[in-house]
């Protein structure tokens, strides 16, 4: 989503590298393109126009007029501008020991549903009891979804009627709760595709009966401008104590993510970062602006390896066979897309041209590949001959060429392996 925005800061900064000083008017020129640059990213004009404005007040300063590294005291300074608009520390909502009552509220469209089974999902994983509350009273399509994904996860779903009235409901709530013990509810709640006053006081109603601890507000990252006129109205009308931004894995400007913490002052609790129902990650502003930048997210990316439980092969380098590298993929493939974990290597996606992806759909490809070897030709592909490439291909629905590369790729990749273990124990190899 910010690949554009990063590419644009990162060229903004990279201007002033090299140079022994820079004068008022460099830092003015680079505070330009860095204005523009957000402007463009879709980011608020006054948010854009205020963050811009504390950059120049600190990189003004004799401290990096005089540095003899300009780029990187002015990276510095916009890196911290970009945590503080983000929302400074990380924050998560509060969770007492019992009676906690999470309310979801957002527009049709945003995510709201399967955010709320995500978040039963993450909480069950951390001990919690959960208890999905499908409360859209108008629309029986939208209290299905959540049942579905109630099953999907192990967690009960507590469904109301057609026009079920609010004391109907909390009566029906504290009657499961009694017979069956959940110390987080999370109420689902009604949606439109734009707001109106039908909706407002119909949540107003409900949220004074069911008194929730925590109100969420569900904004998707991908309707721009849109939703920070939405965050207001739901502050306005309701109250929301917290944000959770959904498609950050999509291909919008982005704009709207950076400006919706400031534009709203309420903290960024979580972001949905793929359609999984574990694509649900803690929202952190640091993480978030290291990624921006192009500093990668080395936090995230271990977090990611411990919940994978990956597991590096245990063997000599001129040990490891193709199966291995099928295994090592999948477990990969775990964490995310390729595109992605590569992102979060610092300074990696600096190397990495504008625009690099993986091509998913060519890494299944050389997976069918492998699969349609037989144990043998995978342990050793020394032994295949023209013939058994033919069959390969044809049974992988691939070519013969393909079937070339992935056995030089495989090659190439195991004299790396062996070029590093001789390294080991020597400087950045031994860390």
């Amino acid at each position: 989503m910010f690949e554009t925005l990063s590419q644009r800061l990162r060229a903004a900064v990279d201007r002033l590298r090299g140079r022994g000083r820079i004068s008022e008017e460099d830092l003015r020129s680079t505070l330009r393109e860095i204005r523009v640059a957000l402007l463009e990213a879709d980011v608020n004009f006054e948010v854009a126009k205020g963050f811009v404005q504390r950059v120049q007040e600190k990189a003004l300063g004799k401290a990096v007029l005089e540095s003899l590294t300009p780029a990187e005291q002015i990276l510095t300074v916009v890196y911290e501008e970009l945590v503080e608009m983000l929302g400074g520390k990380a924050r998560q909502p509060v969770l007492k020991s019992e009676g906690n009552l999470w309310f979801m509220v957002g527009l049709q469209g945003s995510g709201k549903t399967t955010t709320s089974g995500k978040l039963a999902l993450f909480y069950k994983s951390k001990g919690r009891r959960p208890l999905l509350v499908a409360a859209d009273t108008q629309r029986p399509a939208a209290r299905e979804q959540l049942r579905i994904l109630g099953e999907k996860i192990g967690v009960p779903v507590l469904e109301v009627a057609d026009g079920e009235p609010p004391e109907t409901t909390r009566a029906r709530l504290q009657q499961h709760l009694t017979f069956d013990y959940r110390d987080l509810v999370i109420v689902d709640t009604a949606g439109r595709l734009q707001i109106d006053e039908a909706l407002m006081d119909e949540l107003f109603r409900l949220k004074a009966v069911l008194g929730p601890s925590e109100t969420l507000l569900v904004v998707d990252a991908m309707t721009g401008q849109e939703a920070l006129s939405v965050a207001r109205a739901f502050e306005d009308r309701i109250g929301v104590t917290g944000l959770v931004l959904t498609k950050l894995d999509g291909d919008a400007r982005g704009g709207a993510a950076l400006s919706a913490r400031y534009v709203t002052q309420k903290p960024i609790y979580f972001a949905g970062v793929s359609e999984k129902l574990e694509g649900l990650e803690p929202f952190h502003p640091d993480r978030l602006a290291q990624r921006i930048l192009g500093l990668g997210d080395i936090q995230t990316l271990l977090e990611r390896v411990k919940q994978a439980e990956l597991e590096a092969p245990q063997k000599d380098p001129k040990d490891i066979t193709l199966e291995d590298l099928i295994v090592q993929m999948r477990q990969m493939r775990r964490m995310g897309s390729f595109s992605e974990i590569l992102g979060m290597i610092p300074g990696l996606s600096r190397m990495l041209p504008p625009g690099f992806t993986v091509d998913e759909k060519q890494l299944r490809r050389m997976e069918a590949i492998v699969l349609s070897m037989t144990p043998k030709e995978r342990r050793d592909p020394r032994i295949l001959n023209a013939s058994r490439r033919r069959r390969i291909a044809a049974g992988s629905g691939t070519s013969v060429q393909e079937v070339n590369r992935l056995i030089k790729t495989f090659e190439d990749t195991k004299q790396l392996l062996k070029t590093l273990a001789k390294q080991r124990g020597r400087g950045l190899f031994r860390r």
